[in-house]
């Protein structure tokens, strides 16, 4: 009786010996990226590379940075959607800062044009349009170019600078409307 019991709790404590391995490892794994971010975070604090309200982009969506902490970064959307970064992700991944040394950002505008138009009046108009836009910077000045021979237009960029990111939307929705007003006159397709 007392061998078969002794056998019991042994073998009970091999058991237990390789269940508790597994949550050691378990715990280390864990604890390695709870580390990682906490190291992360006094690199993100001192060396700056985002601050509170820059806007950033990760993947293809874009971000406001709400709050820095040790661990994690706040970030919000354009819809006020808040989501909780760690940050490692800010140190080991890829993130575009709009605004890290500057507001200056260019606004590209892609438009197609019928065939037969006069390229030389396409690009003016949309030169005298940008240059009559208050948002629009002088310095770098606006250019626009004939980029591409398209499938079924002739395909021109107008490239205009704003001084500040929260001014891309508007400006881009005014040059749009003042482009096609200006080509109706102008009797451009």
């Amino acid at each position: 009786g007392r061998r078969t019991a002794f056998n019991y709790v042994c073998a009970d404590w091999s058991t237990l010996k390789w269940m508790l391995a597994a949550l050691c490892v378990g715990l280390v794994l864990g604890l390695q990226e709870i580390v990682a971010n906490f190291g992360s975070g006094p690199i993100i604090l001192l060396g700056r590379p985002v601050r509170v309200g820059d806007l950033v982009s990760i993947g293809l969506t874009s971000w406001t940075l709400r709050r820095i902490r040790i661990r994690a970064i706040t970030i919000t959307d354009f819809d006020n959607f808040e989501v909780i970064v760690p940050n490692k992700s800010f140190i080991t991944g890829t993130v575009q800062n709009w605004s890290l040394t500057s507001q200056v950002t260019r606004v590209l505008i892609k438009v197609g044009v019928a065939y037969g138009s006069d390229v030389l009046q396409v690009q003016k108009l949309m030169l005298d349009v940008a240059t009559a836009n208050p948002q629009v910077l002088s310095a770098p000045a606006p250019s626009a170019y004939f980029v591409n021979f398209g499938p079924s237009a002739l395909d021109f960029e107008l490239r205009v600078f704003v001084s500040s990111i929260d001014q891309r939307l508007v400006t881009q929705h005014e040059l749009h409307v003042a482009l096609d007003a200006a080509f109706q006159q102008a009797g451009v397709d």
